[in-house]
């Protein structure tokens, strides 16, 4: 028999006992779906966290001061003194953070007030969309400028440029010198809700002397890893406790991240995978049990001159049917199932197109994996015995 004939009486057979070929079915549908589904909330939540941790700014370095006192505290010069020197700096920028008031006229918003240097839009990859960022002389000259949230803009001045107008901070009037771009929620909070102001303008107004944070951003990624020990070295000999200060390597981060999330995706598939070998089961169950009922049909085919290969085709085609039919399903629930997860818990589904293209491939090994020992039993029955069967 050509092909297109074996293909023919594959499918003729399929169709021929259709509840118990769509229960058969069921069990690949189930696997598949559960692969495709995994994988794609795994691929999705992995580029959720990612993606918040890179929001903080690219080759990041986050310092934090633990502790209270003057001993826990750093000034500009001690920071300068600490980074000098050190190879694969592209900007550094000192943090001081307080909630504040801002206030213009009638209008008032509670925000996060933090304090700058002008290489803080470069350490967190920030743009202005109106007006201009902190200079080095804001800094120097401790200038009461500020630069305003999406959110403490429109709730302050609506939809009219802020600009060139003066708001209170705490009581003390600044210039508002720019507006910040769009930034949205991040793992530190929302940063539409901040008002930027120079870090020394801001330890005059919250009455602080120093800063317990400050960031630093790489030239590349190679350059982040010697920073961050160049880093722990300078500060151990300045605080002379390990405890007293915390660095956050973005990179490595990301790295345990999206090893843990891989991880995690790769085990739960692996227990996924097993509910595609129970639908293997159930195929290689269902075509014994073809074999059995369509004994006499065998023996008349190898009677009529069709070969073992024709029959072991025939049987092992079948298999292959019914489990690409349920790979093929499976992918359609799957992605449903994925992107009602989502919805559910708030992340964007990604669809695994590699992981599409192995369950296919999966759904074939098993429909020929499983469906070969049905297809031997029935291509070495003997065509006169086969005929005499009841």
């Amino acid at each position: 028999m050509d092909s297109l004939t074996t293909l023919k009486i594959g499918l003729g057979a399929v169709m021929a006992n259709r509840l118990r070929s769509a229960l058969t079915i069921l069990g690949v549908t189930i696997g598949i779906a559960a692969v495709i589904g995994v994988v794609a909330i795994g691929e999705g939540a992995q580029n959720e966290v990612t993606g918040e941790i890179e929001s903080l700014g690219t080759y990041l370095i986050t310092v934090s001061i633990r502790g209270r006192g003057p001993d826990r505290v750093l000034t500009q010069s001690e920071l300068d003194d600490i980074v000098q020197d050190i190879p694969g700096i592209a900007a550094v920028s000192p943090v001081v953070t307080a909630s504040g008031t801002a206030k213009h006229g009638t209008d008032r918003f509670e925000c996060s007030i933090v304090g700058v240097n002008n290489q803080y839009s470069t350490v967190r990859d920030m743009q202005v969309e109106s007006g201009r960022f902190i200079s080095a002389i804001d800094v120097n000259a401790r200038q009461k400028a500020a630069i305003l949230g999406q959110n403490v803009a429109l709730e302050l001045f609506g939809l009219s440029n802020p600009v060139g107008e003066t708001i209170k901070l705490n009581g003390q009037t600044f210039s508002v010198i720019g507006v910040m771009e769009s930034r949205g929620g991040s793992i530190t909070g929302s940063e539409d809700d901040q008002v930027i102001i120079p870090a020394t303008t801001a330890e005059r107004l919250l009455g602080r002397r120093g800063f317990t944070a400050f960031y630093i951003k790489g030239q590349d990624k190679d350059s982040v890893d010697v920073i961050a020990s160049s880093l722990e070295n300078r500060l151990n000999r300045r605080f002379r406790d390990e405890d007293a200060y915390r660095i956050f390597n973005q990179t490595q981060v990301l790295e345990i991240v999206q090893s843990v999330s891989r991880t995690l995706t790769l085990m739960l598939g692996g227990i996924a995978f097993i509910s595609l070998l129970v639908g293997g089961i159930g195929i290689m169950n269902i075509m014994l049990v073809s074999v059995v009922e369509r004994t006499r049909e065998i023996g008349l085919r190898k009677a009529v001159g069709a070969t073992n290969r024709d029959i072991l085709s025939q049987f092992l085609l079948e298999s292959v049917v019914l489990s690409l039919i349920g790979a093929v399903l499976g992918i359609g629930v799957g992605t449903l199932l994925a992107r009602s997860i989502a919805i559910f818990i708030g992340i964007s589904p990604v669809f695994p197109w590699k992981g599409a293209a192995i369950a296919i491939a999966l759904a074939t090994a098993v429909g020929v994996s499983f469906g070969s020992l049905p297809a031997k039993r029935a291509a070495n029955l003997e065509p006169i015995q086969a005929l005499r069967t009841e």
